[in-house]
């Protein structure tokens, strides 16, 4: 999987209530709904992949479009209910599955990585490491997994055999909860103990307990290969065109934990919805969840910008909460300014400038006073 190590990007609005059903999309502004069309259709041409984009502000989702093309050869049409790869924004669930299990009083986020596995080749080091690094990106694991030398056997490798590997390691990057150093596989560990701890696949446990709860009907996640229709191909271009970059040909595609979650602008509207009304999770948890964390033993002189997996940052004097997703030909960006009441998602299929649309839907906030009041 492609990293980007510390960017937040943003995206588009619909309305959706308390009982998380959607309402039309409205024109609450002028013609900025009308520019951002227009910015977005000279980017993503009708015939080739794009990508959809939401804007929601205060519950409403205000716009919400699709643009290209989902399959280039069937040619079907991006629209707000396509499912697309999240890439690491699936990390956002895997992370809610962990704090739901830690609510129910299952496991300990300072419970240390040995006892759910007890096969570290260096038992100390399994036992200084606890979730909440993991969480966080700041175990020091290093990801000692040979990718580019057995890339057949990590076209299919799923959470188990990605995590197999960094339990093996015998030096760590640095002492846990020092600092940061993005980490697909620590995903993966945390899907396989969400699995330890609840008795069931985790990827029915993230459906069961976040997914239908948030109204989220049409979300799946990958278990092996990933759904052959009703979702975005990814692409990437080539020489001679568009060559597909998904499952089957991007390595570390089939391990889920780090990058499975399948899901739609819509829906993730209603996933953010779910989280700002404590529909699976408590308040405090949530609360908690999107709050910077900086452990005792952090040793570098920039402060943490991360809480639990979500990356928080600062703009214009607003706070900033998000995450990005990036995996094959999927590129995607997840965004909230919480003290605004403003959500954004973009989800392309392609690799199309996420920072650039992050960055028109910003300048296009702030010319429409949206990061203000809307009535």
């Amino acid at each position: 999987m492609r990293q980007i190590r510390y960017q937040i990007f943003i995206g588009s609005i619909v309305t959706i209530n308390l009982i998380l059903g959607c309402s039309p999309a409205k024109d609450y502004g002028g013609g900025e709904f009308e520019q951002l069309t227009k910015f977005f259709s000279a980017r993503m041409p009708a015939d080739e992949p794009g990508g959809a984009i939401l804007i929601m502000k205060n519950d409403r989702i205000v716009f919400s479009k699709g643009f290209g093309v989902a399959d280039v050869e069937s040619k079907e049409p991006i629209t707000p209910q396509t499912l697309f790869n999240l890439g690491s924004i699936s990390k956002t669930f895997v992370a809610n599955a962990i704090l739901k299990l830690h609510e129910e009083q299952k496991l300990s986020l300072e419970d240390p990585l040995l006892q759910y596995f007890p096969g570290f080749s260096n038992r100390q080091i399994g036992s200084q490491i606890k979730i909440k690094h993991l969480l966080t990106h700041t175990s020091g694991l290093p990801d000692n997994r040979n990718v580019s030398a057995d890339t057949i056997f990590y076209l299919t490798a799923k959470d188990e055999e990605n995590w197999a590997p960094v339990m093996k390691t015998d030096v760590l990057n640095f002492p846990p909860g020092s600092r940061y150093e993005y980490s697909n596989p620590a995903f993966n560990a945390l899907a396989l103990i969400v699995e330890k701890v609840s008795g069931i696949k985790w990827q029915k446990y993230v459906e069961d307990k976040i997914l239908k709860p948030s109204g989220m009907t049409s979300s799946t996640i990958t278990d092996g290969p990933h759904p052959e229709t009703g979702v975005a191909h990814a692409y990437i271009r080539g020489n001679n065109g568009w060559v597909e970059d998904d499952y089957g040909e991007e390595p570390t595609f089939a391990a889920s934990g780090n990058g499975g979650i399948w899901s739609s602008v819509q829906e993730l509207a209603k996933y953010e919805l779910a989280l700002k009304n404590a529909v699976f999770l408590k308040p405090e948890t949530i609360r908690d969840s999107r709050t910077v964390k900086k452990f005792e033993t952090w040793a570098l002189s920039t402060e943490p910008f991360i809480g639990w997996s979500w990356f928080i940052t600062k703009a214009d004097g607003l706070e900033i909460i998000g995450h990005n997703g990036d995996q094959g030909g999927f590129l995607c960006n997840y965004v909230t300014v919480p003290e605004k009441d403003i959500a954004f998602v973009i989800l392309c299929n392609t690799r199309r400038d996420v920072k650039g649309f992050t960055e028109e839907i910003f300048k296009t906030l702030k010319e429409s006073n949206w990061l203000g009041s809307l009535n």
